[in-house]
């Protein structure tokens, strides 16, 4: 395990408008196991070149990642981005990754987690494939919440669910940026740490087919899913990812320009 200055010692890189942490997958498993343990409410977002360019155009999302306790660099432009910009060797920390590394640890120490969002479904099927995987861990709960708004009785239902299970990481799979809202919003309510990894649900309950590791390591993921779902993400991939490279070319730019 890292250091203690390192564990508490925290560097941010700026990518556009998003801090992102400098971060080892050891550093950042570290952080959330010590939180864990001492069940503090943290909040740590996993951010893609999607989040990145939604940070510069929605200042309420822009004030959650600024605000998290810690912001991982997932998706290849963004760690890239990251290595160009003085951080060598920063590797890609993706939710789904960050969230099977953790329970295999976590299995290991009979740790409790708990699983918030995603289809009923999907819960029943993730908890299957956690507890074949990892027959130590302890899965303390699991919600499957309703599309629309809870009630302020539902909602604090939830977070007493939460609380009195004894898990130390709550995953949330409400997707961007409606988990990180969520998270920020529960911040100091709920006493876990609260982890968003998007469709990492998903992902390994098998309800969506991941991208076959080739394409993961060269930065082609986000291709994958394009094709897998063009209607609903034609505009996310597309769109925003030239709105990143944008941006990208302008930082860089500049950031050699003041060299």
């Amino acid at each position: 395990m890292p250091e203690f200055e390192q564990l508490t010692t925290r560097v941010r890189q700026q990518v556009l408008k998003a801090p992102i942490d400098v971060l080892s997958w050891e550093l950042a498993l570290a952080r959330i196991t010590a939180w864990a343990a001492a069940r503090e409410s943290r909040v740590v977002c996993i951010t893609n070149a999607h989040s990145v360019v939604t940070a510069s155009q929605d200042a309420a999302f822009g004030t959650v990642l600024a605000e998290a306790d810690m912001v991982t660099p997932d998706g290849a432009p963004v760690a890239w981005m990251m290595r160009k910009l003085g951080h060598a060797g920063q590797a890609r920390i993706n939710g789904p990754d960050l969230m099977w590394k953790y329970c295999e640890q976590a299995a290991l120490r009979g740790e409790a987690i708990y699983l918030y969002g995603g289809m009923p479904e999907t819960l029943s099927r993730l908890q299957a494939v956690l507890g074949e995987r990892f027959p130590g861990l302890k899965i303390a709960g699991a919600y499957s919440p309703p599309y629309r708004a809870l009630t302020v009785e539902e909602d604090e239902a939830a977070v007493h669910a939460i609380n009195s299970s004894g898990a130390g990481t709550v995953w949330v799979s409400l997707g961007c940026p409606k988990q990180e809202a969520w998270m920020a919003a529960h911040r100091g309510r709920i006493h876990a740490v609260m982890i968003g990894v998007g469709a990492a649900f998903d992902y390994h309950a098998g309800t969506i087919q991941r991208a076959p590791l080739w394409m993961q390591r060269n930065g082609l993921e986000w291709l994958h899913r394009l094709c897998s779902e063009p209607g609903r993400l034609w505009k996310r991939y597309l769109v925003t990812n030239t709105l990143f490279v944008i941006g990208a070319v302008r930082q860089l730019g500049a950031s050699r320009s003041t060299e």
